[in-house]
């Protein structure tokens, strides 16, 4: 994943994915829209996953906003989604990933300061470090939107 894509990175896969029905596509799922916006994020579909995103208000679908246009690269507005899920409950995952990869968080995961690690890794041209936490991030938010609504607590690894 780029931190900031300049195109949708498989043209197949975002035919595909604008065809599927996010419900039978993750029939058991906590949040089966949230978890196709993160698809269409994955292959940096960012105007598709934008577009699905304004059709649903869930705090999940908020995050995946905020890291839509974080990965666009308009900070503010990513800030703006971000301020709406304070403590969103993957954060300790989150916190405990990143600490693992190496990014030091501070004593919780802060994505307004992954926003600001993202832009400062992609201007000093050392964005390794940032794209995997990204993926990081990526893999324990989709799992969690995609798992089984009845299951609580961090997503399983």
């Amino acid at each position: 994943m780029e931190l900031f894509p300049v195109k949708c990175s498989n043209e197949a896969v975002r035919r595909q994915l604008m065809e599927a029905d996010a419900a039978e596509l993750f029939p058991d799922a906590r949040d089966p829209q949230a978890a196709l916006s993160g698809l269409f994020l994955y292959f940096s579909c960012l105007k598709e996953a934008h577009d699905l995103l304004h059709t649903f208000g869930s705090i999940d679908g908020a995050y995946w906003h905020g890291i839509m246009h974080r990965m666009e690269g308009d900070a503010f507005n990513a800030n703006y989604w971000f301020r709406r899920i304070p403590g969103h409950r993957m954060f300790p995952v989150l916190h405990r990933e990143a600490a693992q990869l190496g990014y030091d968080t501070g004593p919780m995961w802060d994505p307004f300061a992954f926003t600001d690690f993202c832009e400062t890794s992609a201007r000093s041209h050392d964005d390794s470090l940032a794209k995997r936490v990204q993926l990081a991030e990526w893999q324990v938010l989709f799992d969690y939107c995609a798992g089984p609504a009845r299951a609580t607590g961090a997503a399983p690894r």
